[in-house]
């Protein structure tokens, strides 16, 4: 699955982002969530995550969210993640091409909004939504 999320109000609050993307891998790790890939930029995560059959995404991306959540208000107080999240299957063959846009969120970042990507992230996978209320 990949998985994606922002910040609440898409603030850049993630201050240490690769310290972010570690912390997320042990904490997954310790659930037996296998992280494949993890990045983003100061507003938001992406994973690339295979789930045990045990657990639902709705459940993990519960306790990765508010795992995440305290950890990082050790550091910035006002931090929150927004509610929900956007969660798309990913085929064994596309998993390359997912991990390696993963890696590359700063520089894609550089021309595209989160709201245009993840817009973009529901056209692509014929997902109907109606813009006001997917942002919050």
């Amino acid at each position: 699955m990949h998985c994606v999320f922002s910040t609440k109000d898409r603030l850049d609050l993630i201050r240490n982002p690769d310290e972010l993307w570690r912390y997320v891998a042990v904490l997954a790790h310790a659930k037996n969530i296998h992280v494949l890939a993890a990045g983003g930029t100061a507003d938001h995560l992406h994973l690339l995550i295979l789930l045990p059959q045990t657990i639902t995404l709705a459940k993990a991306m519960q306790e990765l969210k508010a795992n995440t959540s305290r950890w990082l208000r050790e550091t910035s107080r006002t931090f929150q993640w927004q509610e929900g999240y956007g969660g798309f299957s990913v085929s064994q063959s596309q998993r390359a091409t997912v991990t390696e846009y993963i890696a590359n969120q700063s520089v894609h970042h550089q021309s595209k909004s989160f709201e245009q990507e993840f817009t973009a992230m529901l056209q692509r996978s014929g997902i109907p939504y109606d813009p006001r209320f997917v942002f919050g």
